[in-house]
């Protein structure tokens, strides 16, 4: 049962508004695909339906980008979702294989240990020694059962598995074959087969895609938010999604709570305050909107257990302090100076100030 899971696949918590769109969804789907294109797309900026039904954004961006991405599963070409971290490209990885094949589990989470057999395929050794190489003792991987069935399979972190591990897609991407040596056989990809991976450049432990490699994609660059506001937007939605699969106790969200998180998050991001005036340091996390959404979750919860049901800046203090202050030595440099030179000089947040001096 979904309700008693943490976190239900895409296809499962949003299977109400996927069979909507199938529904009301007339366009031709490429094959294999649940929707069409144009229905992927809705379904993942939101819109409404014949009838007035509402289908709720999952992604809130540039529209062309989500129309390139999709568009780019309609061709023979697999996507790259590329961008620095928080930025939502698991979040859109998963929601378009839900959308496209009506199943987002066929993934492979790319690590310094990831061994070639997770992409390729291993083997049931009891099997193997027992009756040597055979259909039976074969493991397949989640690729490889994607292209079985012509579904969307994902690869995580792309960038973090070994260059050799990388390489394992070349054949994969460009022939559509994954050989079998060992059988003298073959796996071909079905039709409605692609290939969703992510990656990002500023993690550490980051191996460099081939051009080779790299050439097999088509890349979907994903920004941070363009303004505030949408950030806010994005926030707000998604700690409501989080604060009910968690069943915390009522605790409302207050949208000035948020924005102030998302206000000092931008400022030190960019290392200027929203007026300009004042240039700032540059902590070495990423302060990305995912980190903006833990703040205001794990302040929620303190706000529902520990205090009076309402989010106060002194619940969100602790986690914006835990969120800048990755280094201890350079960070927390940073973050005193902007406590002092910008918060301290904002009249309407002098509790904030005084939760977060209270914190140093």
């Amino acid at each position: 049962m979904t309700d008693a899971v943490l976190r239900p696949h895409a296809e499962q918590a949003f299977a109400a508004e996927l069979a909507l769109l199938a529904e009301h969804d007339e366009r031709p789907r490429p094959p294999g695909w649940k929707l069409s294109p144009r229905a992927v797309t809705t379904y993942l900026l939101g819109g409404e339906l014949p009838g007035g039904a509402e289908i709720t954004p999952k992604y809130i961006g540039p529209r062309r980008l989500m129309e390139v991405a999709v568009a780019t599963l309609a061709t023979d070409r697999a996507l790259l979702l590329l961008g620095v971290p928080g930025t939502a490209k698991t979040w859109v990885a998963e929601h378009l294989a839900a959308a496209v094949s009506g199943d987002s589990t066929l993934l492979v989470q790319g690590t310094a240990g990831t061994a070639e057999e997770a992409v390729r395929y291993g083997w049931n050794y009891a099997r193997l020694l027992a009756e040597g190489p055979s259909t039976a003792a074969l493991v397949e991987s989640p690729l490889v059962r994607a292209m079985r069935r012509g579904a969307v399979a994902r690869v995580e972190e792309l960038t973090r598995m070994p260059t050799d591990v990388q390489d394992t897609l070349i054949t994969i991407l460009s022939e559509k074959t994954l050989p079998v040596p060992e059988l003298n056989t073959e796996v071909q990809a079905r039709r409605g087969f692609t290939v969703i991976a992510t990656a990002n450049d500023r993690d550490r432990g980051v191996n460099e895609l081939s051009s080779a490699l790299r050439r097999r994609f088509n890349t979907v660059v994903l920004p941070l938010p363009e303004t505030a506001e949408a950030e806010v937007e994005i926030v707000a939605r998604r700690v409501g999604q989080l604060g009910a699969a968690l069943e915390l106790p009522e605790a409302p969200a207050g949208l000035a709570e948020i924005r102030r998180v998302v206000t000092v998050f931008r400022e030190l991001r960019s290392g200027t305050s929203a007026d300009g005036r004042t240039k700032l340091k540059t902590p070495s996390g990423t302060l990305s909107t995912a980190e903006a959404i833990s703040v205001v979750t794990g302040g929620l919860a303190l706000a529902a257990h520990f205090g009076d049901g309402v989010l106060r800046p002194a619940d969100v203090a602790a986690g914006i302090v835990g969120a800048v202050v990755q280094d201890p030595s350079a960070d927390a440099v940073a973050w005193q100076e902007y406590l002092e030179t910008v918060v301290r000089e904002r009249p309407e947040w002098n509790d904030f100030y005084r939760a977060c001096r209270d914190l140093s």
